[in-house]
Order: structure tokens, then sequence, then C-alpha cells
């Protein structure tokens, strides 16, 4: 019985062999290595560190393009172990090799799966760090617990792709959860990876502060933006910005308290407002805002197709029953469902945990096909 299963194996790994070669060209690994080898040698040359903007955009991109080639290198050198062990394992004939080589292969899977997502990003900021804002819905308490149980979603996916990620400003509930939080997801793709969450998600489960433990349904709103540096099509004027100082509160917010550090921008023009407050200096926190603003002001140009800041008008997500991207169903049953994509998982608690791969991939290879629109 172990021989059967070793050949189908043998057989599945070499017919994975050709997918790795796709992927290696759509990633265009060879390029990378070229472009890579390229900065190197820019690294190494006298007065590299004078431009000091220039040389932190160089070693950045360095870095980004050596994890994307060990990544690629990793998935090969993975294959090129298990080709080995279904060898070894078919010809001693070993059933403990063979629960080995099942647990492996499915782990090599998932990791190709995950480097498929990535070459299905094409759009012109997709290679950027992520700006996540969380708003809790109408509903109070319930609604807030719900931001914060997204927070930590998110929060949790970012750890699982080796992501890190920057809390911008985070207000606490009234008694439980958040009332709004901001965070800055650095890695590569992030903003690609994530752009799909914008939106407003809800939750159906008997609520936990109720003494009568009644199912109620509550929302909250996902803000997903790519992070400018900067971006000369977005003209921010000092004229039409009202930037407020107040002291800082919440989680994270205490050792900050004693001064007025925290920063509220007003953009005039839109009525945009952006706050950061997890920062010690005045000025981190209004460099923080300002990459806020700068990344809402794109997302509505893009929007509304707006040539000027001034032609552009705010637009209110509306947090509430019909909008919603998605679902999540603690009772009566557990169920997660893409309203747009049809994807869908029982595995509620993994979710939770991070594991959006499946909802991601399903909207990118949608994306990607043209059925769903941008």
């Amino acid at each position: 019985m172990a021989l059967i299963e070793y050949d189908a194996y043998k057989q599945k790994l070499r017919e994975l062999e050709p997918e790795l070669q796709k992927l290696a060209a759509a990633l265009d690994i060879e390029g990378a290595k070229l472009e890579a080898d390229r900065l190197t040698a820019e690294t190494e040359q006298d007065g590299f560190w004078n431009d000091l903007e220039r040389s932190q955009k160089v070693q950045m991109r360095l870095k980004q393009l050596q994890n994307k080639i060990a990544r690629q290198e990793k998935l090969h050198a993975s294959w090129e172990d298990l080709t080995a062990l279904c060898e070894m394992g078919q010809e001693a004939d070993d059933p403990e090799l063979l629960e080995e080589l099942k647990g492996e292969y499915a782990a090599l899977e998932e990791k190709v799966e995950e480097t498929r997502m990535t070459t299905l990003l094409s759009g012109e900021y997709d290679n950027s760090n992520a700006i996540l804002q969380f708003h809790a819905g109408a509903g109070g308490t319930e609604a807030q617990d719900w931001a914060q149980m997204l927070y930590r979603m998110y929060t949790r996916w970012a750890e699982r792709h080796g992501f890190v990620y920057k809390i911008l400003d985070y207000e606490d509930g009234d008694e439980a959860g958040i009332k709004s939080a901001a965070i800055s997801i650095e890695g590569e793709n992030a903003y690609g990876l994530l752009k799909s969450e914008n939106g407003v998600h809800r939750l159906v489960r008997v609520s936990p502060f109720d003494a009568n433990a009644r199912r109620q349904t509550s929302f909250a709103a996902v803000e997903v933006m790519p992070e400018l540096e900067d971006d000369t099509s977005i003209e921010i004027r000092d004229e039409d910005i009202e930037m407020q100082v107040y002291r800082a509160s919440g989680a994270g917010g205490q050792h900050v308290n004693k001064t007025s550090s925290a920063v509220r921008l007003i953009h005039k023009p839109t009525g945009i407002v952006v706050a950061s407050q997890q920062e010690r200096s005045q000025f981190q926190n209004k460099d923080n805002c300002m990459k806020m603003l700068r990344a809402k002001l794109l997302e509505l140009k893009a929007q509304q197709h707006a040539e000027k800041i001034s032609d552009i008008k705010g637009v209110q997500m509306k947090i509430e029953w019909g909008s919603q991207i998605r679902s999540y169903v603690f009772m009566p049953y557990q169920m997660v469902k893409d309203t747009r994509t049809g994807y869908e998982t029982g595995n509620i608690d993994n979710v939770m945990d991070g594991d959006l791969d499946g909802f991601l991939n399903a909207y990118l290879t949608k994306l990607a096909t043209g059925e769903l629109k941008k």
C-alpha cells in the first residue's frame, strides 16, 4: 500500500516542477537577480552613504529583491528535498517516511499557492506597504469589540507572513474593544495582498455583553490604503491643513500623557480627519498623519478619477446592513463567506487567527480574470 502512495507522490512532485519554473518566470527571478547585483555593486561604491535618502531606498529595494529570490530558491530546494525523500522512502518501503512526506508536501503546496498569489499583483501600488484603519459601526460595545477582533485578525495575518506592523492610532472603546485604530503593515506587496479587505465586515454571534445571551449582528469597517512616502500626483498644501495637538490616551498612549504629543490633522477641502498618538514626539505623529492623509487622498482620487485635490469630495462609508463584503457567522453555525467572490470556510477560528489567504487568493484570481472590478 505504501509503495502505491509513494508512486502517487512521485507523480505529484514531477508535475510540480514545471509549475515552479512558471512561477520563477512570472516573478522574473532572473531580472531580480540582475537588479540585485547592480544595486549591490552600487552599495560598494565610495560615497554611497553621502546621499542618505538614496542609500536607504537602495537598501530597502535590495532587501525586497533578496527576499524574493530567497523565497523562490527555498521553494525549489524544498521540492528537491521532497523528491529525494520520496525516492528514499520508496526504496525502503518505509511508512514513517511516507507520513513525513505527506506533511512536507502539504506545506510545500501551501507555499506554492502563496507564491502564485503574488504573481497576480500588477497594480501601480501593489508592492507598497499598507495602512489599515478600523472603525466600529453603530451598536456601542458590541461593534467596538468586533472592531478589535478584526484588528487582531489582521495583525495576526501580518505576523504569519513575517510582516511588521506599527500602531499609528488607537482609541479604546467605552467598555471594551476599540472605537477606531490605524496600523501600517510593512512588507513586500502588503497593499496588493490586503487591498481586497477594504469594506464593511459583518459579525453574527451570541453577544458576550448580553445577559440574556441573544444573537447580535454587528458591523465594523476596514479601510486599506497604500503607504506612500512621496507621490507627486497628490498635492497637500499647508493652508489646506488644520493641525490640532492633544494628550494621548488609550493603549500605548500612557507614556506620552504628560505632553501634548498626539496630532490630529483635518484636510479642509475634503473634511478628512486623521490622527496619530502612538509616537513619543509630535513630529513623528505628524509624519504618521501625513502618510495616512496622503493615502486617503490617493484612494479618493482613484475612486473619483479626480485630476486635482480641489475636485475631490469626501466619501462616507456606510457601516451597516447590505454593504458588507464579508460575513462572519459564529452562531447558529460557523461560516465565513465573502459576498463578492463566494469563497467560504467553516474554520472560523483559523480565520480570526489570521488565516486569510484563501479569501485574498480568491479575490485576486477573480480580479485577474476580470470577474471583479477594482
